[in-house]
């Protein structure tokens, strides 16, 4: 287990009541753990752009009634099978479906997946939303 470590940070008197503002509007109980989530998001970020291993989530939203639209997302996911860890399927009204698709791998194959999702006639809505594995941060 690492040592907790104390250091000095010298800010600008505006710039750190902007901080103290934002986090106190998500909740923080205290600078320091603010700080270090401000920390790992950036550290995660770093993940993705040097290709190191991750895991994130995309999100599809789509009409399934469009003809052969759930076919063809169902091939672009198996083409996938090593990046795709799971998937959920969420009926939000008789129309529109949530799919939510857990990924872990290399950023670029988790980007070429959404992009080839995003790309298919009937999808409204795809996203990938970036996150780590937790091998390489505390």
């Amino acid at each position: 287990m690492s040592k907790v470590v104390r250091f000095g940070v010298s800010l600008d008197r505006e710039l750190l009541e902007k901080f103290d503002r934002l986090a106190k509007e998500k909740n923080y109980t205290c600078r320091s753990e603010a700080l270090r989530d401000l920390i790992r998001r950036e550290l995660v970020q770093k993940q993705w752009e040097n290709n190191g291993e991750i895991a994130g989530a995309v999100t599809l939203v789509y009409n399934h009634h469009k003809r052969e639209l759930v076919n063809k997302l169902m091939d672009i996911q198996h083409d996938f099978g090593k990046t795709i860890i799971s998937t959920q399927h969420i009926h939000l009204d008789h129309n529109n479906c949530l799919e939510i698709i857990a990924v872990q791998g290399s950023p670029e194959e988790a980007r070429k997946l959404t992009d080839n999702l995003s790309a298919v006639k009937g999808v409204k809505h795809a996203t990938l939303n970036m996150s780590t594995t937790g091998k390489e941060i505390r």
